[in-house]
């Protein structure tokens, strides 16, 4: 699992893309693009032990947060 920064100088421009695609949306809208986005890369990297540890991750508090 790759916690550091993977996307290089590309991230400003993908997080940008990302804010962009919310633009306009009500929370219900984002909230359901955000589901979408989700299971979209889900099935992107395709393998279930691989998904079930990054999700186990996410949950896991940031310190500090």
């Amino acid at each position: 699992m790759i916690l550091e920064d993977n996307l290089g100088p590309e991230g400003d421009s993908i997080y940008t893309a990302l804010m962009q695609a919310h633009e306009g949306l009500t929370e219900a809208q984002s909230h359901a693009l955000n589901a979408r986005l989700v299971l979209m890369l889900i099935n992107e990297v395709g393998d279930a032990d691989r998904i079930k540890a990054v999700l186990q991750e996410a949950r896991t508090p940031t310190p500090g947060a």
